[in-house]
């Protein structure tokens, strides 16, 4: 008794049916629908622009020339906007672990990585949609908030309109700021991992590193200060820079620097280790 068995015929390789090709454009659009789809990812977004609203109004509302202000409080109305940018800055940063930590903890990253298995194009186009809308939403948002305090301040002896001499590049500069700052917390997610992971080292790294540093022995804290990422970054924004902290300029380009180390170290474990 034989067993007839059934062949089929091969299909040659040039005829198989495969799925779209990977490309940027398609990555950053699937990355673009997965933040939307996520009710988080808004509401921490809407959060962070709330905040840095309200911070920025409520201080030129409560601001008085002739009282005696502590130290570290903005006397200048650019100062007085962008009061909330350092908190707002947190909240992005947070807003950024929550999109790439989040996706291992649900188990998405595997079939994320599936579908591109370069793997590095996720991390870029996830970094580019958060960075860029935030970017553009505190941009905005900052500019409201100058006007609305601009209009408070009206006739004060701090007053400034936005032609004045560094106010749109502070402002812009916040933008920035924030924008980066989603984007440092992209990266920081996908090397950890973790959501309460990433979310305790943004913490540390951008408050706590700072206070650290002050144990240094001798001088050596205050010169490593302002090169701290969020030192460096609260010194984008700055309209008259502290004398020892950074210039605009410089405190972006540290910054960046941070947030593309980062970057590169989630690439290289994106690519050598598994999901």
């Amino acid at each position: 008794m034989t067993t007839a068995t059934e062949t089929r015929p091969r299909i040659p390789a040039r005829y198989a049916v495969t799925g779209p090709k990977v490309t940027m454009r398609r990555v950053l659009r699937s990355e673009w629908s997965k933040f939307w789809s996520l009710r988080s990812s808004w509401i921490t977004l809407v959060s962070a622009t709330i905040v840095l609203l309200a911070f920025g109004i409520i201080a030129a509302s409560v601001y008085r020339p002739h009282a005696t202000h502590a130290s570290g409080t903005p006397t200048d109305p650019v100062g007085l906007a962008l009061t909330g940018a350092s908190t707002a800055g947190l909240i992005v940063g947070v807003l950024g672990v929550l999109l790439s930590a989040g996706e291992y903890g649900t188990g998405m990253a595997r079939s994320t990585y599936v579908a591109v298995p370069k793997r590095w194009p996720v991390l870029a186009a996830k970094s580019a949609v958060i960075g860029a809308l935030v970017l553009v939403v505190a941009t905005v948002t900052a500019l409201i908030a100058f006007g609305v305090g601009a209009a408070v301040l009206h006739g004060d002896a701090i007053a400034l309109n936005l032609g004045d001499h560094g106010v749109l590049p502070a402002l812009l500069g916040a933008g920035a700021y924030l924008g980066l700052s989603a984007a440092f917390g992209v990266a920081l997610g996908s090397l950890v991992r973790s959501t309460s992971g990433g979310i305790t080292a943004l913490v540390v790294i951008m408050m706590l590193l700072p206070a650290l540093a002050s144990l240094l022995p001798g001088s050596t804290g205050d010169k490593l200060k302002p090169y701290f990422p969020g030192n460096a970054g609260d010194a984008i924004y700055a309209l008259h820079p502290a004398s020892h902290s950074l210039a605009p300029g410089a405190g972006l380009a540290v910054f960046a620097g941070w947030v593309a180390l980062l970057m590169a170290a989630a690439a290289i474990r994106l690519k050598r280790t598994d999901v």
